[in-house]
Order: structure tokens, then sequence, then C-alpha cells
């Protein structure tokens, strides 16, 4: 068995599977609202889709990992766990999963200030099975791995090179997601696979990925999960000026980090929500709503539009993401105006959140892919186990 660890910075997804030449996923499962006094188990056995749910206490991330293998140990599976996969969002310069040592652990202690947000709660629940199962190997598969191919064009900023050589570059995430739509391309049709591709993860967090030749390109985050095209509560790029000109208003930097991390985006620009249901559903009486999702979607067409010249044309756009999978009016209000570029929907198809949204006249073929990053997780586990 390998269990598959997706840890955020209120919540922890997981999954169990049986090991093999195809991976069989037994269970999957999250607690969510880590954090608060609504923080919840949710569970789903795949075998006969039976759902349930269990409320308990978990002021932090170390309390939930307890209550998560608590839970766990009274599965029937779990004693035959061999590894667990844990997603690592910043990796820096590691290029792919690897078993999580002691040294490795104090390598991402040392960067987690490049990621406050999920590297040190993805640490704490390594350190947590390291306690209750020491004998249990644990693999680091790394959201930045994916991005490595970017290129120095694509990647370097345009301040003094000595910061550069510290490790202030772009390194961009969501890699596991992409890892898995790149896999399921490859499944459908390998030549589409090797062609001009743009991913676009919209969802809470948000990002848009370009690839030719199977590898990245270029991609919207940068140094940070905060970089890109406007999020839920993230800011996406902004003018460093403004940082700036904070600062001079005696902003410190832990409270810069927090407006950028958790009062901007789409709840910064709305006054409203964070979530894309809610401004939908008040878009026609609420103009800061609807301004909110114009933006987003602007932006999204203008890194699309940009990697379209990076790639020298476009053969491929896929949607993923609770967004990208789940709001066809976003997916339409993106690609409207694009017909020059080859880009034609479906808009029965689009409605309906087939796989292949695209209009049969369309050059550009447009794809809806439900990502798993927790199944791309064990694949990666799986590999280095059979190794």
């Amino acid at each position: 068995m390998i269990l598959a660890i997706n840890g955020g910075s209120s919540s922890i997804k997981f999954a169990l599977f049986k090991a093999g030449n195809s991976l069989e996923q037994l269970f999957n499962g999250e607690i969510e609202n880590i954090g608060t006094n609504k923080a919840k188990l949710n569970f789903n056995n795949t075998v006969d889709q039976q759902k349930n749910s269990i409320d308990f206490e978990a002021a932090d991330q170390d309390q939930a990992a307890n209550h998560l293998i608590d839970w766990l140990e009274k599965q029937a599976h779990f004693a035959s766990v061999k590894a667990i996969g844990h997603r690592i969002v910043h990796g820096m310069k590691h290029t792919k999963p690897e078993l999580i040592s002691d040294d490795l652990l104090n390598e991402l202690k040392k960067i987690s200030a490049f990621d406050p947000e999920h590297l040190p709660q993805e640490i704490k629940l390594i350190e947590v099975f390291s306690r209750r199962r020491p004998a249990l190997k644990q693999i680091a598969c790394f959201d930045t791995a994916f991005h490595t191919t970017i290129p120095p064009v694509a990647k370097t900023f345009a301040i003094p090179k000595k910061y550069y050589n510290e490790g202030v570059q772009r390194y961009g995430f969501h890699g596991i997601s992409y890892s898995y739509l790149m896999q399921e391309l490859r499944k459908q049709n390998e030549t589409e696979a090797n062609g001009k591709i743009i991913l676009a993860h919209l969802g809470s967090g948000a990002s848009i990925a370009a690839a030719k030749g199977g590898k990245c390109i270029d991609t919207s985050m940068g140094f940070t999960p905060a970089g890109g095209i406007v999020m839920s509560t993230r800011s996406g790029d902004l003018d460093p000026g403004v940082a700036w000109y904070l600062m001079q208003q005696g902003m410190d930097a832990e409270a810069f980090n927090n407006l950028i991390n958790h009062q901007s985006g789409l709840l910064g620009i709305s006054g409203l929500s964070a979530d894309m249901k809610v401004l939908l559903q008040h878009e026609k009486e609420n103009k800061d709503a609807a301004l909110a999702i114009d933006i987003f979607c602007y932006q999204i067409k203008k890194y699309i539009g940009a990697y379209t010249a990076a790639l020298r044309g476009l053969d491929t756009l896929v949607f993923i993401g609770g967004i990208g999978e789940n709001a066809p009016v976003i997916r339409s209000r993106v690609c409207a105006g694009f017909e020059y570029g080859g880009i034609r929907l479906n808009e029965d198809k689009n409605n309906k959140n087939e796989w292949l949204i695209s209009d049969n006249d369309s050059n550009v073929k447009v794809y809806v892919i439900p990502t798993n990053e927790e199944l791309m997780i064990a694949n990666f586990v799986n590999n280095i186990l059979e190794k």
C-alpha cells in the first residue's frame, strides 16, 4: 500500500492506493478547516462509494496529523503501507521525487521562509508521521520539479545576478498537477502531448504553464506561489513599487505577506468573497464582484496570448482545478475572442463539462481534465519503490 498526503495551509488531502503495475485507490479523504472550530475529516471508500464525515478539534497541523494517523490506524489496509508520498510545494532545484532524509528535511527547513504558507505545514506533517511511524519510508514529491526545464530567459528576474545565485528566480508551482495532466495527454495521444500546450490550473490557487516537446518552458507563478494571475486571496503579480509604498506607510514584512496571500485577489477586489461561485451569483447586482471576475478572466487571456507567442503557436489548451473543471462560464469568457488564434468552443459540450469542449472546426483542441495530485504522488512513490 502507498499513502499519498497532500498538505495545505488549512487542509490535508489523503488517499490510499494498492501498489502494482496499475495503482488501485481504496479510499481518499480530506481534513478541512484546520485551525478553526469547524475541523472535519471527510472520507470516501472508493470500493463501495460510501462517504462519511467526522467532526473533531484541530488547532494546528500537528494536531490534525495526529488525528489523521489515529483514524488511519483503524483502517484495515493501513498496516500494509510501505511508503508515504508527500506533496512538497517548494523544492528549489530538486528535479525529481526523493526519499526524505534528515539532510533533506533540514534543507526544507532552511528554505521554508521562501514559502511560509505551505512548507512549514508540510514539514510538520513529515515530522508527525516520522514520530508515529518511524519505519515507514517517506518520499518528497516536489511541485517545483515539473518547472526545472524552464530556460534562463524565462526564469531569471531582472535584478543583480547575486540574488539569482542565492536562489531568487522563477520556480513555478502546481507541478504535480501539471505532471498528471501531461501523463493523461500522453495516454491519449503521444504526438499531441509533445505539441504546443497551455495548461490552466484555475482554483483557489491559480497558475498557467506552457509546455513544448513534453517539457515546461514557462509558468506564471514565480519565486513563490503568490505570483502570476490573480487568485482567490492572493494578489498575483504586483508592481514592486507597491511594496515600497506600503513599507513607507509602516507595513512590516509579516503584514505584507498576509496582505498579498490572504486579503487580496478576488476577495480584495470584490470585498465580498474569495469564492468564484459566490461572485458569479452576485455579479449582476455587485459591480465589484463583476470586476473581480473580469480581471480574473482578462489576466488568463493575457497569459494564453503571451504563451502562444512564446510557443510560436498553440495546439492544445487544458483547463483544470476547481474553477477550471467546474465553471463553464469562466472557460467561455476566457476563450471568447480567441477565434483568431484558432480556439473555438462547443458551448453545449462546455456547459456539460465534457472532456473535449472545442468545436470540430477549432484548430486548437480544448480539454477539461480533472486533476488528481494524490494519484500522481502515488505514481512517483510506486516508481521509487520498484527501483
